[in-house]
């Protein structure tokens, strides 16, 4: 039995052993853009991150604390972290006016009507925190995993190990990104190979409707003669590569010139939403002044996704870090998101698209329950809420809870690192496995921490 037992656990070790070392390897060199079987068994194929910048309150969207609304003005009962951003006074109960709703029961305040009436879709995590209370190292870690080195993207990481469905679009694309608090590096490949990096449509400076790929087509020059042009700066640069070791940047940069050109051919009527109906136009709110822009980034978001693409990073930018006006400016902030992000849900669930997207929305932190100012609050990593939807995820649900003032992570405390290993568990990727050697020695999103978020998976 002794041997017999032990045979197995070899067997075991051998097989994680093998499958880390293919992970490791990464993909074919002769087709780096072709699709991979996940490792695990996946609940999902695609993530849509609908990014909220500046940081939106918890406690003023989907955490509602009593308490908080009762002790209005008076001290925070315990000490302030010791690091802050600003300096805070009393306690600042929330303007906006909450309710249940849905047979879950979860709680949303009136900011939000359109996504209330979807919370029976939603797993709320209400117990994420992190570890900076600035914007840009907030935002790094929130993408990279790092806040303090340049590390790769969390899109980048999925398609190193997933590759893409559709080899004539990027697998990581990313829609009007701020270029501000970590600009590139929130979407960089870093020190993966450099076609992993996500491809912008615009950036947060553009409106949406001019968002596209620059340089798309050449004009004066048909596809055969690109082709013939391609062709041979390939060869050129194959006899260049025969004289160097490994070079995975000459590698990467092959790649890009041929999906470039493949790009061509499908790219424009992706983001052509010309094709659209309008009454799909007037669910995600392109009538509308107020959520046209946000609303057109959404719906460009589930095109690409029923076109291959791998993950779709969606960004509001950079109008949530309400130091004061929290009331007025949360108001409009929400105007222009709660239709646009409630008719995706909508949308992808009546597409059957939601069974294998993972929808997720957040900012890089909360906002603390005491007052900045009188009319605002100042950042806070210590505990704060984002949501999950589709994919594999627990529906109607709640995980974590913040203290009764809404300030620190208490129950179920999760922290950026288990929402990345949860995120690519269900992509069907370890995170504990999921690794490329650099500098010496293997790297991963979660660097050496993480912990899979079982209560969340349905």
């Amino acid at each position: 039995m002794g041997t017999g037992f032990g045979a197995l656990a070899l067997q075991a070790l051998t097989g994680l052993e093998a499958q880390a070392a293919s992970i490791r390897t990464g993909p074919d060199p002769l087709n780096p853009f072709a699709p991979r079987p996940a490792p695990l068994p996946p609940k999902a194929k695609s993530v849509i991150f609908l990014f909220l910048v500046g940081g939106p309150s918890q406690i003023d969207t989907f955490d509602y604390k009593p308490l908080l609304q009762s002790n209005h003005g008076k001290p925070l009962p315990f000490p302030k972290p010791r690091v802050t951003f600003a300096e805070t006074g009393n306690l600042l109960g929330s303007p906006f006016r909450f309710a249940q709703h849905g047979e879950c029961g979860a709680w949303v305040s009136e900011l939000f009507p359109h996504i209330a009436r979807c919370v029976d879709q939603l797993c709320f995590l209400k117990g994420l925190h992190g570890s900076n209370d600035a914007h840009g190292g907030a935002l790094l870690k929130m993408h990279t995993g790092s806040d303090t080195f340049v590390r790769p993207s969390i899109g980048s990481w999925a398609l190193h190990g997933l590759g893409s469905e559709n080899q004539n679009l990027p697998g990581f694309v990313t829609i009007c990104p701020t270029l501000g608090h970590g600009g590139v590096n929130n979407w960089s490949s870093a020190f993966l190979p450099a076609l992993y990096q996500g491809t912008p449509l615009g950036n947060a400076s553009i409106k949406a409707k001019d968002a596209t790929v620059q340089f798309l087509r050449r004009e004066g020059a048909d596809q055969a003669a690109q082709r013939r042009q391609l062709d041979l700066l390939a060869e050129l640069n194959r006899e260049h590569a025969e004289q160097r070791v490994e070079d995975p940047v000459l590698r990467s940069r092959i790649a890009s010139f041929e999906l470039a050109f493949r790009m061509q051919m499908q790219a424009s009527d992706v983001l052509d939403l010309g094709a659209e109906t309008d009454q799909a136009k007037r669910n995600y709110g392109l009538e509308d002044p107020r959520t046209e822009n946000f609303g057109r980034q959404c719906l460009m978001a589930r095109r690409l996704l029923e076109h291959g693409v791998r993950f779709v990073q969606v960004t509001h930018s950079y109008k949530w870090d309400q130091h004061s006006n929290l009331q007025q400016d949360h108001s409009k902030n929400a105007a222009e998101v709660d239709q646009p992000i409630a008719a995706l849900l909508s949308d992808l669930q009546q597409r059957g698209m939601l069974e294998d997207t993972i929808v997720w929305w957040g900012g890089e932190f909360g906002r603390t329950p005491t007052s900045e100012g009188g009319t605002g609050r100042d950042h806070n990593p210590h505990g704060f809420t984002h949501f999950l939807a589709g994919g594999g995820v627990r529906a109607g649900f709640s995980y974590g809870a913040t203290d009764d003032f809404g300030y620190h992570a208490t129950q179920d405390a999760m922290h950026i690192h288990d929402l990345h290993a949860t995120l690519l568990h269900l992509l069907g990727l370890n995170h504990e496995q999921l690794t490329f050697r650099h500098a010496g020695r293997d790297f991963r999103l979660t660097d050496v921490y993480g912990k899979v978020a079982g209560p969340v998976i349905a």
